[in-house]
């Protein structure tokens, strides 16, 4: 019997198209043929990381060279050059471990190696840093300090964005895609920032926020497309909410937990409840987890208030952990109410996860 497994394991072999895999799983739901997800574990956010000791092995290996390869040039060529030897070693790495082995974790591994080569490689060029000691601010510092100017932001994001690109119809690994929404949220950022710094700056929490509905719009729409999750859109969609979560929960839970107070707090809780709200409604653990620190910051307030100053961290992780454990533990039966909560034409068209 062919399962959901055998259907993803095809796709990433490159024995049937992802659009051929989603027409055998619906071809058997509609002759009413066993679910190809039935005999699968109730894991509905399936993730291949490592499909053996040998991913891990390879990663290991990737992390000695490329370190090795990263001081001596660095050290050598300078920042800009140092980096762009990175980035062509990570890909020349890809065209055996990604393109030829199909190898999860280190295809995982070379793409972020790639992008963060890329943007630091670019963003020295254009900087003028390209000195053997010279050191780079991160993206954070880079937007914060009013004597840097967004040119090197700019041309950064616009160089990793065009080179994941071409890394993705090349690879075709799927946390690219997040990667190349990373960059363009930040090259939109830039352009903003040299149009108008002052107005761009003192948004920033706005900006963020739709940058974040954004890239969640763009998750959602793989993941619409991919209801049974048999495909390589599902871990696109994974990727993409991981980014849009922070995105929008940090400008707005670290506003209200930097507000303090106890309407703050109660705030702060009741955006994490909607949160879970939405994580169950869409199937997503993601968005839930960006949420989780402030949550327990809240949680240590509420403690302190209560009298139990001495105890904060523990009571806090406890409450923490334990909410945790009862999600996850009642995760298929609350999500059932919540699909049955809603209307359903929107139920129907939300991702239905294998096994639920």
């Amino acid at each position: 019997m062919i399962t959901a497994d055998h259907l993803r394991r095809a796709v990433a072999e490159g024995i049937i198209t992802e659009i051929q895999a989603a027409s055998l799983d619906r071809l058997a739901r509609a002759n009413g043929g066993p679910d190809t997800g039935r005999d699968e574990p109730r894991d509905d956010e399936r993730l291949r990381f490592v499909s053996g000791f040998a991913d891990i092995f390879v990663t290991l290996g990737l992390f000695l060279f490329l370190g090795a390869c990263a001081h001596f040039g660095l050290s050598t060529l300078g920042p800009a050059t140092g980096y762009a030897l990175i980035a062509a070693l990570a890909w020349g790495l890809a065209e055996f471990f990604t393109r030829r082995r199909r190898m999860a974790l280190p295809s995982l591994v070379l793409l972020v190696v790639f992008a963060l080569a890329v943007q630091s490689a670019a963003a020295f060029a254009l900087a003028g840093g390209g000195g053997a000691g010279a050191s780079w601010p991160t993206l954070l510092d880079l937007t914060a300090d009013p004597r840097s100017g967004p040119l090197p932001l700019i041309g950064g994001a616009l160089a990793t964005l065009t080179l994941v690109t071409l890394h993705y119809r090349r690879f075709s690994v799927p946390i690219t895609v997040a990667a190349g929404a990373a960059a363009l949220c930040a090259l939109v950022f830039g352009v903003l920032l040299a149009a108008a710094p002052d107005l761009t700056r003192a948004g920033r929490n706005g900006l963020f926020i739709a940058a974040g509905l954004g890239v969640f719009a763009l998750a959602m729409r793989f993941d619409l497309s991919d209801p049974a999750r048999v495909t390589r859109r599902t871990d696109i969609a994974f990727w993409l909410h991981l980014l849009a979560a922070p995105l929008i929960v940090h400008p707005i839970l670290g506003s209200l937990t930097a507000g303090g107070g106890q309407a703050a707090t109660l705030g702060v809780l009741a955006i994490v409840l909607g949160l879970a709200g939405i994580a169950l409604a869409v199937d997503r653990r993601a968005l839930l987890v960006s949420g989780l620190v402030y949550a327990g910051l809240a949680l240590g307030a509420l403690v302190r208030g209560a009298g139990f100053a001495g105890n904060t961290v523990p009571l806090s992780l406890l409450t923490l952990g334990a909410f945790i454990l009862a999600l996850s533990a009642g995760w298929h039966p609350l999500r059932a109410l919540t699909l049955r909560a809603l209307p359903r034409p929107l139920a129907a068209r939300l991702p239905h996860p294998i096994g639920a």
